[in-house]
C-alpha cells in the first residue's frame, strides 16, 4: 500500500561481510543480505521537505490518489444509474483491477526501459483524457456502459504504469536517509485518502453525477504539472540494450527468486492478500448485523483512515528502534492477535475502534519493508522485481474476495472469520519461524 522515494544522493554507505561494494552492484547470486545490510547515513540528514523535487512529487500524487478515490467509488454507482445492475457493476469494478493480472510483468519491463517521467506523464495523461470523456459523452447524451467499460479498463491499465515507475523512480528523488520517511508519507496519503475520498466522492456525486469524474481529471493534470518541474532523473543512466521481452522478464523474477527474504516477503504478501481483501466486506456485515446505519459504517472506515494516518507518523521513528524483522512480525502478531475480535465486536464503536488499531499498526511493516526493499533492488531492475512482487498479491485478492463472498453466503459470517483467523495464524506462524525474515534488519 504504498510508493517510495529516493535520490538525490549525499552517498549512501553500505557494508556486506563479503564486500564493501554499493548495495546496487550486488551480485544476484550473492548469499541471503537481509543478515548482512547495514545503512549508514549522517547522523543530520536534509529534512524531506527542503527536497524541491520530492515535495513536487508528493503534492502531485497525493492530489491525484485523492481524486482516484473520488472516481473509484462513483464509478460503481453511475453503472447502477445506468444500468441498475450489481452484476454490471462489478464487471466494471473486475475490469479496472484486470490490467494487474494481465500486465504487471510486462510493465515491469517498460518500467526499466523507458524513461519513467515521460511513462508517468503519458499515463496521466491518458486517464485524465479517459476521464473527462466521461463528463463529456454525459453533456452530449451519449454516454454508453461500453464506454465505462472501457474507460475503466484504460484507467486500470495506466494506473498499473503509473505506479510501478513512481514506486522505482522514488529512490531517485530522495536520499537514502530520507527513504523510510518518504514511504511513510506514502502511507500518509493513504490513510487521507481512506479517510476523505469516499466522503468527498459522495457529496460530490449527490451535487452531480459527473463532478467525481471531473474532479479525477483534474487532479491528473495538476499531477502532469508537477512531474513536469521535477528536475532529478527518475533512473540512473544506462545502456540502452533491449532484449526478448521474456528475458527480461526473467531477469526480475531470477533476482526476486534469489532473494530469500524478499522472496518470503512476497509469499507472505499474497497470504495476507488473500485474508484481508475481503476483510471490508466481513465488517459491513456485522455492523449490519448491528443495524447499524450506512453513515455509521462510513465511519467505521474513516476511523481506519485516521489510524493510518497516525501510524504513518509513528513508522519512521520505530526505525530505529526495531529491525525489518521486528516490525513486520509486530505487525503480522498484533493482527493474528485482533482478528477474532471482529467476530464478538458488540457493538460498531468496538469495529471502529479495531479498524483503528489495525490502520495504525499496518504502516509499521509498510515503511520498514517496502523502503528495505527498495534499498536492496538495483535501479536498472526496479520495474521488474517491484512488478513480480506485486503480481502474486495481486492474484491472491481476487481469489479472497470470491472466498469471503462464498463462505459468508454458505457457512455465515463468523464461520467465516475463524477460517481466516486459522489461515492468518498459519502464515504469522510460519513468518516467525522464518529466519529470513526473523533476522531482516536495516540500521541508519
Amino acid at each position: 500500500m504504498t510508493a517510495q522515494r529516493h535520490g538525490r544522493h549525499p552517498d549512501c554507505s553500505i557494508t556486506t561481510a563479503d564486500c564493501s561494494e554499493r548495495a546496487s552492484h550486488m551480485s544476484t547470486t550473492q548469499d541471503d543480505p537481509t543478515n548482512k545490510l547495514r545503512i549508514t547515513s549522517s547522523s543530520h540528514p536534509a529534512s524531506l521537505w527542503r527536497n524541491r523535487d520530492y515535495v513536487l512529487l508528493w503534492s502531485g500524487q497525493a492530489l491525484s490518489d485523492i481524486g482516484g478515490a473520488v472516481s473509484e467509488l462513483a464509478f460503481p454507482l453511475l453503472v447502477l444509474a445506468l444500468t441498475h445492475s450489481p452484476a454490471q457493476a462489478g464487471f466494471a469494478g473486475a475490469l479496472r483491477a484486470l490490467p494487474a493480472l494481465l500486465f504487471s510483468l510486462f510493465a515491469g519491463v517498460l518500467v526499466d526501459r523507458w524513461d519513467r517521467k515521460r511513462m508517468m506523464i503519458f499515463c496521466d495523461t491518458g486517464r485524465a483524457i479517459s476521464l473527462a470523456s466521461i463528463p463529456i459523452a454525459f453533456a452530449l447524451g451519449h454516454l454508453t456502459i461500453w464506454q465505462l467499460y472501457i474507460t475503466a479498463f484504460l484507467e486500470g491499465s495506466s494506473m498499473i504504469l503509473f505506479k510501478l515507475a513512481k514506486t522505482a523512480a522514488v529512490s531517485q528523488v530522495v536520499t537514502p536517509e530520507q527513504l523510510s520517511t518518504g514511504v511513510a508519507q506514502e502511507e500518509f496519503v493513504e490513510g487521507t485518502t481512506s479517510l476523505f475520498g469516499p466522503s468527498l466522492s459522495g457529496i460530490l456525486y449527490t451535487i452531480g453525477q459527473m463532478f467525481p469524474f471531473i474532479t479525477d481529471a483534474v487532479s491528473y493534470l495538476i499531477s502532469i504539472v508537477t512531474l513536469s518541474f521535477i528536475r532529478t532523473p527518475f533512473q540512473k543512466a544506462r545502456t540502452a540494450v533491449h532484449r526478448k521481452l521474456w528475458v527480461e522478464i526473467s531477469e526480475g523474477v531470477i533476482w526476486l527468486w534469489r532473494q530469500p527474504f524478499i522472496r518470503a516477503m512476497t509469499l507472505l504478501m499474497g497470504g495476507g492478500a488473500f485474508v484481508f481483501s475481503g476483510s471490508g466486506l466481513m465488517i459491513i456485515i456485522l455492523a449490519q448485523q448491528q443495524h447499524a446505519s450506512a453513515a455509521i459504517i462510513g465511519l467505521i472506515f474513516a476511523v481506519g483512515g485516521i489510524g493510518s494516518i497516525l501510524g504513518s507518523l509513528l513508522a519512521p521513528r520505530l526505525e530505529h528502534r526495531l529491525t525489518v524483522g521486528q516490525s513486520i512480525l509486530l505487525t503480522r502478531w498484533y493482527f493474528a492477535l485482533i482478528w477474532p475480535i471482529y467476530a464478538i465486536a458488540p457493538y460498531p464503536l468496538v469495529l471502529g475502534a479495531l479498524e483503528f488499531g489495525t490502520g495504525f499498526v499496518d504502516p509499521i511493516e509498510d515503511v520498514a519493508y517496502f523502503s528495505y526493499r527498495l534499498k536492496l533492488i538495483p535501479d536498472e531492475l526496479k520495474g521488474r522485481v517491484i512488478s513480480a512482487c506485486r503480481l502474486f498479491p495481486g492474484t491472491t485478492r481476487p481469489l479472497g474476495l470470491a472466498a469471503t463472498g462464498i463462505l459468508i453466503q454458505r457457512f455465515g459470517i463468523y464461520p467465516s472469520i475463524l477460517f481466516f483467523w486459522a489461515c492468518l495464524v498459519v502464515m504469522t506462524v510460519l513468518a516467525t519461524m522464518s529466519p529470513h525474515i526473523r533476522n531482516a534488519r536495516s540500521s541508519s
